[in-house]
């Protein structure tokens, strides 16, 4: 397998961090989405990473689908429960699709401030997109409380998806004060950031 992606984009390191996790081996090839030059619409029509190339030649696309698909590659790591017990499951994708929102809006927010001139940005809808990471994080805080873990006491792709979520707002946006407002996610973050996974996948 392949994956195709950047160092800074939060959504592959979800996959990156969900690869080391189940002990998976996969060539991972840098790739510049925003450049002219980019070649990712040959592996994905919408031009965004991560995209996972497999054995065959065919691509798979969205962190999402990735990450759920290598969690039932090897027992390694069982980062989602059996089909069977689908409550559970969908609570823990629930996680991720929360932690993804905060990121999908924060990312919003960065593209109307690094590719619009100054003049033609929007107040507006900055603010619209902030009130949503803001939100999006203390219904995080609220849901995880003083459990060890998102999903209770046991490491789940929620983790992962949360991590990633927290780690690349400390990198793009260091003056939302998260930490502070939300000491729970704060101690759950750097409790995350031991683990090798996230230690070699730090956005740069």
């Amino acid at each position: 397998m392949k994956l195709i992606g950047s160092l800074t984009s939060p959504y592959v390191r979800k996959v990156r961090i969900v690869l080391a996790e189940k002990k998976l081996d996969c060539v991972f090839e840098l790739e510049n989405v925003w450049v002219p030059e980019t070649t990712i619409q040959l592996a994905n029509p919408l031009g965004k990473v991560p995209c996972l190339m497999m054995e065959d030649g065919s691509a798979m696309i969205d962190s999402r689908v990735i990450a759920e698909y290598l969690d039932t590659l090897t027992p390694v790591c069982k980062l989602l429960p059996a089909n069977g017990n689908s409550r559970e499951r969908a609570d823990i994708k629930c996680w991720e699709a929360l932690a993804d929102g905060v990121l999908d809006a924060g990312v919003l927010v960065r593209l109307e401030r690094t590719l619009r001139a100054p003049e033609q940005q929007s107040a507006a809808w900055i603010e619209r997109q902030m009130s949503k990471v803001h939100l999006g994080l203390a219904a995080l805080s609220q849901r995880l409380g003083e459990s060890a873990y998102c999903a209770g006491i046991h490491y789940t792709l929620a983790d992962v998806a949360v991590g990633c979520a927290l780690g690349w707002l400390s990198f793009r946006f260091p003056e939302i004060d998260w930490r502070g407002a939300h000491p729970n996610l704060a101690k759950l973050y750097d409790k995350l950031a031991e683990r090798p996974s996230f230690k070699d996948t730090v956005p740069q």
